[in-house]
């Protein structure tokens, strides 16, 4: 597109018989350089199509948020009604796109009553069903087929995919994304509506995904409310029998009283987290116990932690990875060791956070050193600049190594070089660090 555009391509030109735009054609398939190209280039971004179809119609009613963005950066119009006389943000709730709402709300969209009461609309319907319904009714006369439901993660949410198959190969097919709870939430945050404890639970919990959109929507909410009123709430939900309305209640107490510090419920929180972590056993609940003692950042914990560095789950060893590295502030000698059997582990997540963690502990030892070491050979370059992060701060000479093979090897605008890049100043041998930037300099000039 960038060589059209540079030889005098029309990014305006349309084409088809259907008048179609480039720049709807690009927003329709979320192909958000491409849009970026076309509007760099001058085309504009509130033009309609044929039927009244805009890109920004398009990149809503499809969920493509990144693309949303973009229009929204080169001054389209958050409010320009669709074809349909409805407003870009009531199209993304109908969608069920949290991001495409969060992207409008920051550019000022309006109309936020009409989209609230939509995602409350559809918080009431199956969306696998209504797709499933919608489908029958559009192909009734399209003779046998066979439908086929996929359930595809895209960020912090699910995009349910339907699609109608004759002899294995689809034919037809409808999909929508399931943050209408979070949506709800965070537009009812907005206008100032108190929705209640029970409400943001339920809908948090209705999709059985802890972390999710909607759930992370309605902690955020509660969290922030900072009253007595959500800690009492938490905490009689902390008391109760459900590892996961726990893990709910356990992360409310973790983000209470933030960013301004723990506020007026620490004091209250920890002993109660603390005594809940030292008989949890549920992944769920687990993880964000170990979340919420970092957050507090309470030193005396670390033991609660270590209880749980063997546990069968590696997303629980991860997050143990995690809260040892927030919460270690010595040498920490039993952190040290657990880490250290942790660098070992078989999960490569597990692997990386640890790297991380072992890489700021103050301790060092010749068995630190050695786990550093070992998590240079793990295959993923951002972990073995963690590591060589680790042996450099430690004096130790496998570190420039580990990093000239990373600025060797990895695109100049990955996360593992541009960490590279920055760990040069820890190395202490200024010959080697001389020869690493030398290095730089070469893979730049490639």
């Amino acid at each position: 597109m960038r060589l059209l555009l540079a030889a005098g391509a029309d990014p305006e030109r349309v084409s088809g018989h259907d008048a179609d735009l480039p720049l709807c054609g690009a927003a329709v398939g979320g192909h958000t350089e491409v849009v970026r190209s076309l509007l760099s280039a001058g085309a504009r971004p509130d033009r309609r199509e044929e039927f009244g179809f805009t890109a920004m119609a398009w990149a809503v009613g499809c969920g493509h948020a990144a693309t949303v963005l973009a229009l929204l950066e080169y001054g389209a119009d958050p409010g320009l009604p669709g074809p349909g006389g409805e407003p870009p943000i009531v199209l993304a709730a109908r969608r069920g796109s949290a991001d495409c709402v969060r992207a409008l709300l920051r550019h000022g969209a309006s109309d936020l009553g009409e989209a609230l009461a939509e995602a409350r609309h559809r918080l009431s319907l199956d969306v696998e069903e209504e797709l499933r319904r919608g489908l029958a009714q559009a192909y009734e006369s399209a003779g046998a087929y066979e439908c086929v439901v996929r359930r595809v993660r895209e960020g912090d949410g699910i995009t349910v995919v339907v699609e109608l198959l004759r002899d294995g190969q689809p034919f037809a097919g409808d999909e929508r994304q399931t943050g209408h709870a979070a949506i709800a939430t965070l537009l009812e945050r907005e206008l100032g509506i108190a929705t209640s404890f029970a409400e943001l639970a339920r809908r948090a919990l209705a999709m059985g995904d802890p972390r999710g959109e909607n759930w992370t929507e309605s902690v955020r909410t509660l969290s922030g409310r900072g009253d007595e009123e959500t800690y009492q709430a938490a905490a009689a939900w902390c008391a109760g029998p459900d590892p996961v309305r726990q893990a709910f209640a356990v992360d409310v107490l973790a983000g209470l009283g933030f960013p301004d510090g723990p506020g007026p419920f620490a004091a209250r929180s920890l002993p109660l987290l603390r005594e809940l972590a030292a008989r949890a056993e549920h992944p769920d609940l687990v993880q964000s116990l170990l979340a919420a003692l970092a957050a507090y950042g309470d030193a005396d914990a670390v033991e609660d932690v270590l209880r749980h560095a063997a546990h069968p789950s590696p997303a629980v060893r991860a997050r143990v990875a995690d809260a040892l590295h927030g919460l270690v502030r010595d040498d920490g000698t039993a952190a040290a060791e657990a880490l250290v059997t942790l660098a070992a582990d078989p999960d490569p997540k597990v692997r990386a956070r640890t790297a991380t963690a072992l890489a700021g502990l103050a301790a060092d030892s010749p068995e630190i050193r050695d786990a550093l070491a070992a998590l240079l050979h793990t295959g993923d370059a951002e972990t073995a600049v963690e590591a060589a992060r680790g042996l450099a701060r430690r004096g130790d000479p496998r570190a420039a190594d580990a990093l000239a093979a990373v600025l060797e090897e990895q695109p100049q605008d990955s996360p593992a070089y541009t960490a590279a890049l920055d760990a040069i100043d820890l190395v202490a041998d200024p010959d080697a660090a001389r020869t690493l930037r030398a290095a730089a300099r070469r893979a730049a000039s490639r």
